[in-house]
């Protein structure tokens, strides 16, 4: 089947004039299937004229609605939003243990954790710096999920920094080089972690984004970002250490930032939590993430922050 009898997410979300958490919701019930192209979603573009056509008529058979009907909770879609190639480890893990399918969204941290509040997925990731308490993600949560049980859980550590071009040409070593040498930036979305994490030292360090040239230029993912470097089209920009491995640009690291997950507690979701809880203390788990190399493992598992 040729990927133009296909659509992707968002491509589904713009016909339908509907937002992408509304599609994922869909695929999470079961009411429009979806299959794999590497880490990405398409839908059928039969699946889907099935979908408006049932919508349209307002009555579906019964046995269609039988092959249809939702999941029991042991076998309901799992939704896990982030970007890291953890995720996609975590969710084998979890395929394996329930014996049904996970699904990705490679949504940056702020619109993942939003999703869990919505209730579009069911693990969110995130690395979001705080710069008034220097903590990462818990201060977040924390007000996000006001009157919501919840349970903040670290994957991994892991550097984060500045990607620069073959050689440091620039001698590129720290926030403050925004004060005092000029270059050309290219900056992640709004609500990613990589982006929480610049403008939060931007204002401790008292720098306006104004006098940043290419501040405004925003990439939706740390490998766009190292890929605008590595090819000229910027001299510097923010990410994650694992990536400037796979792009040929140099890494300057500043940080090293907390990478965890969050869950909504629920009765109906306690086992998901306690199965995601054990196969982060797992060591073939731990062994695996590690043999990826720049990954800290020794907080793996821990519960950083848990709602009574």
């Amino acid at each position: 089947m040729s990927q133009e009898q296909s659509y992707t997410i968002e491509e589904v979300a713009q016909f339908l004039k509907v937002s992408k958490l509304t599609i994922y919701d869909l695929v999470k019930k079961g009411d429009l299937p979806v299959f794999r192209v590497g880490r990405q979603m398409r839908v059928d573009r039969a699946d889907l004229q099935a979908y408006i056509q049932k919508r349209k008529t307002g009555s579906t058979p019964a046995a269609a609605q039988a092959s249809i009907a939702t999941p029991t909770k042991n076998h309901a879609k799992i939704i896990v939003s982030g970007q890291d190639l953890v995720l996609d480890i975590l969710a084998k893990y979890i395929e394996k243990r329930r014996s049904s399918k996970v699904l990705r969204s490679h949504e940056g941290s702020f619109n993942g954790v939003m999703a869990l509040y919505h209730g579009d997925c069911d693990i969110a990731s995130l690395h979001m710096f705080d710069g008034d308490t220097g903590d990462y993600n818990t201060p977040y949560v924390k007000k996000i999920f006001v009157s919501h049980a919840f349970v903040l859980i670290n994957v991994v550590s892991r550097k984060a920094g500045f990607y620069v071009q073959k050689g440091n040409p620039l001698e590129i070593r720290s926030f403050e080089d925004f004060q005092t040498k000029t270059f050309t930036f290219i900056n992640r979305e709004k609500g990613s972690g990589a982006r929480t994490l610049l403008d939060e030292q931007l204002r401790i360090h008292g720098i306006a984004p104004s006098t940043i040239a290419g501040y405004a230029h925003e990439e939706m993912s740390h490998l766009d970002v190292a890929s605008a470097v590595a090819n000229g089209r910027a001299d510097v920009g923010i990410g994650i250490e694992k990536i400037a491995k796979l792009i040929q640009v140099d890494f300057i690291p500043l940080v090293t930032e907390r990478y965890d997950i969050v869950l909504l507690k629920t009765p109906e979701n306690q086992p998901l939590i306690d199965m995601v809880k054990e196969i982060l203390k797992t060591p073939d788990f731990q062994a695996e993430v590690a043999a990826l190399g720049d990954y800290d493992v020794s907080l793996m598992g821990q519960v950083m922050y848990e709602t009574l």
